[in-house]
């Protein structure tokens, strides 16, 4: 039985959830329940602080894991994305205040505060900066109106709680993260059950990014029809009982289904329709 980790908690539970539910698996029912069997498809599932879940996944207790990006790296264990997953996407950045710090090479000898020492520790020895790291558990903005600190590292999303706290960000992003499937570094890359688990959530990830579209339209305006929709491998094509039409259906992508059935009600193409995909295997 495959063995997998789930935030029981925060901005990744939710989502996590959602999706694997899209993806035909049972789900807890209760927040309470921290373990669930799927006997169905033979998956148990473990619900686990996000930031201990790269933890036991490296640990080989746990196959496969879901957790963020960012909590992978901040815990340095030896574990390794095998699929992002599109959501729970942050960016981290420094910031300290205005005038006081412009780029990287100003942190030597500088303290940073933040939440990820894992992550800001790795990102400075890469740059080769030497500055200190002090951990704390949120609120990271009042480090430095406190002294302890000059900077400070943290998740940036709008930047309205800096600019409250009288900060700005400076520099590049230290990382871009999102939630992703993780596993232990060197374990089997091929296990069955872990791949079908992937073409699973592979396939919700297709769904949600695509619609399929159908139309009829003249035989002579196909080509540029197909153009328009050219779907995944190339559209299913059918002709009509009238003389000299077809029906067209294509995958294509949500985000600009609207515009291409304008281009195709142009071309003369008629009863264009959009349909959700609820699942798929490519």
């Amino acid at each position: 039985m495959l063995r997998i980790a789930v935030p029981n908690k925060g901005s990744l539970s939710g989502p996590a959830s959602a999706m694997l539910h899209e993806a035909g698996y049972q789900q807890r029912k209760e927040s309470k329940e921290l373990v669930l069997v799927d006997p169905v498809n033979e998956v148990e599932f473990f619900y686990l602080r996000p930031k201990d879940i790269a933890i036991y996944v490296s640990s080989g207790k746990l196959d496969i894991g879901i957790t963020g990006e960012d909590l992978l790296i901040d815990s340095g264990v030896n574990a390794e994305v095998i699929l992002p997953l599109g959501f729970a996407r942050s960016t981290f950045r420094f910031a300290a205040k205005p005038g006081t710090v412009s780029g990287l090479e100003d942190l030597a000898g500088k303290t940073i505060a933040t939440s990820y020492e894992g992550i800001v520790g790795k990102h400075l020895a890469e740059s080769g900066v030497d500055a200190s790291v002090v951990h704390l558990d949120g609120a990271v903005e009042t480090a430095i109106e406190l002294g302890v600190a000059q900077v400070i590292a943290d998740v940036v999303e709008t930047g309205t709680s800096l600019r409250n706290a009288g900060l700005e960000v400076f520099g590049e992003p230290i990382m871009k993260s999102e939630a992703v499937v993780i596993r232990r570094s060197g374990a089997a890359a091929e296990e069955p059950k872990v791949q079908q688990f992937l073409r699973r959530l592979q396939g919700v990830l297709v769904a949600r990014t695509y619609v399929m579209m159908d139309y009829d339209c003249r035989a002579e305006h196909l080509e540029q029809a197909v153009a328009l929709t050219p779907g995944l491998e190339s559209p299913t094509v059918s002709p009509l009982h009238n003389e000299g039409w077809v029906a067209v259906r294509a995958m294509v992508p949500a985000k600009g289904a609207q515009r291409i059935m304008d281009d195709l009600y142009e071309l003369g193409a008629r009863a264009i329709l959009t349909t959700a995909i609820h699942a798929c295997r490519l």
